[in-house]
């Protein structure tokens, strides 16, 4: 589509304007800065529905409006905005085939538009079609280029004329030129209370009944990205009342999505379902693209629709490879808004991205991983690979790289197997070449990573604790996750007790409180413990146990070892010696959300793999327990009791001294 209009034209609607309009001499302009500035003397233009409206809204899905801007009601139709002379009224074929219309293909950024406005006679469609090409030139245009451009576009003379033009011809146009014309104009930076917007706004209002599914579209694309004024508001009702009534009617995909979107999240729920159905019933229309914008429309409406998504998950499995980057990471960021997850989906974009590694930038790679552990989602294929190619070049990782990597790996407790200890080291490789520039903070978070993966290089930990460096820690912001991360770093030089050129202690006063004696006992798994307690003898309870000031155990059990020959050889097998002391078993049981393990796996993440590391170090057998399996009053006590005493369920084993010690490894 394309607009033309002639330097006459433009000059006899600023004449016509100044003489006419009050808003014009106040200088209340049609545009706005490229800064959007705003009028805060000006009332803002305003629509008013009556509640007799709002009834006949819902009968006749649109009613009369009252349009007001510059404390001055206009309640004529738009016609009041009378068409110039000289623009012509051309809406045939033979329009697209003019000079005017193969200059514009060639016009390359908006400046270049408006010039070409100043030297024909337009129509009004040509008007739309101008505004339409000057917001399709910049789509191409990096952030800076777009920037400078839109700059010179606001300062150019003709750009206030072409409004000026669209203004008076808006009356006069077609439904879809009206809709583009107010989409591109937004996209371009018009201000949105200016009066060229808020009219075409009223004009939407009054064509609202016979707009097509076409015309619905672009509208609800606009509105989407519209900031909440009186008259975007009531035009929103209005297009509900319009899809409400219509939606049995639609049949294109994509015409559905966008009426999702523009309802958004402050759709009824009666009718979010209704639109459920609706979808549901055009499923075999979905091409790949469909199913992957479907996922994107469920999340910006906040609406979560299982058959919905395991549909478009399956069909997006079925086809990585027709999927840019962009789009699959987005697909994942909305499974994280619907906390949603389909582990088909997962772990074949996981081995996708493995076998295709070379394919994507680094950058892509680590934003996959990112999203990945933002799920809680360990893709095994792609962390192994990606373990791999970090061992045969390490100094490709940038210190943001670094950190991403450090952060994914020790969040998931992914062990690379074979190959762990050549991992570590290249980490640590890594980082000790950031040190001398490193930031305080950044180094912390480096070093409790590592922490959390069992591994100590010397060099970051003796840069951290040195005094210059905790004196910078000491006013930086984000005072309780570095407490925490300090008492995680003081907690595993203590129990791991790594190997160190010297001793390295953590300043109590970079620590603060460490105590989480304030967190309540899981009513279930209590009386749970308690009922099974009093079926066992030889057995003590001891419900929230604080241990190391740290860790909070909900319920440790100490009860005998089954034997002293079973004893001996467990403690032979280990190495260690036996004492009188190490008669007795501590099993520390743990109240464990689901969030607390990968998904689809019983791996623990993070802090909680820590501390099932140190409890083990401590001499306790730690035992986690989900809320899935404390669910049912009558098969608790059983559960517990097959998790907590193994022993008993094997004892008739051929091999009576094997003690099966219930844990979870880390």
């Amino acid at each position: 589509m394309s607009v033309w209009v002639t330097e006459e034209v433009m000059r006899w609607a600023v004449r016509f304007c100044s003489r006419r309009c009050p808003w014009q001499q106040h200088r209340f302009l049609l545009t706005s800065s490229i800064k959007d500035t705003s009028f805060p003397s000006q009332q803002l233009a305003q629509v008013c529905v009556s509640q007799k409206s709002q009834t006949s809204l819902s009968q006749s899905l649109i009613s009369s409006v009252r349009f007001y801007s510059q404390d001055r009601s206009h309640s004529d139709g738009v016609e009041e905005l009378s068409l110039p002379p000289e623009v012509q009224l051309d809406d045939s074929a033979s329009e697209l085939r003019t000079p005017f219309f193969d200059s514009l293909r060639r016009c390359g950024s908006p400046s270049d538009v408006l010039d070409l406005t100043r030297q024909y006679s337009p129509t009004v469609r040509q008007v739309s079609n101008s505004l339409t090409h000057m917001w399709s030139t910049t789509k191409k245009m990096s952030e800076e280029q777009r920037r400078y451009e839109l700059q010179l576009m606001f300062e150019h003379p003709a750009f206030e004329e072409l409004l000026q033009k669209a203004l008076k011809t808006v009356g006069h146009m077609r439904n879809d030129d009206v809709t583009y014309s107010l989409l591109s104009m937004v996209n371009l930076g018009v201000s949105q209370h200016s009066r060229v917007v808020q009219t075409y706004l009223r004009v939407c209002q009054e064509k609202l009944n016979d707009f097509d599914e076409k015309s619905l579209s672009i509208l609800a694309s606009c509105l989407e990205n519209m900031e909440s004024s009186t008259n975007v508001d009531a035009l929103k009702k209005g297009m509900r009342l319009v899809v409400e009534a219509r939606l049995p009617g639609i049949k294109n995909v994509m015409t559905l999505q966008t009426m999702m979107r523009l309802l958004g999240k402050d759709a009824p729920q009666d009718l979010k379902r209704t639109l459920e159905k609706k979808a549901l019933s055009m499923t075999d229309q979905f091409t790949l693209p469909n199913t992957q914008y479907m996922i994107f429309t469920m999340a910006t409406m906040g609406f979560y629709s299982k058959p919905l998504m395991d549909l478009c998950s399956k069909k997006i499995a079925e086809d990585f490879h027709g999927i840019p980057f962009n789009r699959l990471y987005r697909v994942l960021q909305s499974y994280k808004e619907l906390l949603y997850r389909n582990g088909d989906l997962l772990t074949g974009l996981s081995e996708y991205v493995a076998s295709t590694l070379d394919v994507w930038t680094n950058k892509q790679v680590l934003l996959f991983l990112s999203i990945f552990e933002e799920l809680a989602f360990c893709p095994d294929a792609l962390m192994e690979a990606y373990a791999e190619k970090v061992i045969s070049n390490p100094d490709v990782l940038a210190l943001k790289d670094l950190s991403c990597v450090l952060k994914v790996f020790s969040s998931l407790n992914y062990d690379v197997r074979h190959q762990r200890q050549q991992f570590l080291d290249s980490l640590s490789h890594a980082l000790s070449s950031y040190l001398p520039k490193m930031p305080a903070f950044t180094l912390l978070k480096a070093v409790y990573c590592l922490c959390l993966l069992g591994h100590f290089p010397s060099a970051p930990l003796e840069q951290l604790l040195h005094s210059s460096t905790l004196e910078q820690l000491e006013g930086s912001k984000f005072a309780k996750s570095r407490e925490r991360m300090f008492q995680t770093v003081d907690l595993c030089l203590r129990l791991d007790r790594p190997p160190l050129p010297q001793p390295l202690t953590v300043p109590t006063s970079v620590m603060g409180d460490a105590s989480s004696s304030s967190q309540t006992v899981n009513s279930r798994l209590s009386q749970g413990l308690q009922s099974l307690m009093g079926d066992e003898a030889d057995t003590m309870l001891q419900e929230m146990v604080l241990v190391e000031n740290s860790y909070l155990i909900d319920g440790v059990i100490t009860k005998p070892l089954p034997n002293q020959t079973c004893r001996t050889e467990a403690s032979s097998c280990a190495g260690v010696e036996g004492s009188p002391a190490e008669s007795n078993q501590r099993i520390a049981v743990i109240y464990t959300p689901q969030s607390g393990f990968c998904y689809g796996t019983s791996n623990p993440r993070g802090h909680l793999a820590v501390k099932i590391r140190h409890l083990k170090i401590l001499g306790y057998t730690p035992v986690l327990v989900t809320e899935q399996e404390l669910q049912y009053d009558e098969e608790r006590t059983e559960t517990l009791r097959g998790r907590i005493f193994p022993e008993l369920h094997s004892f008739t084993s051929s091999q009576p001294c094997e003690i099966s010690f219930p844990y979870v490894s880390s």
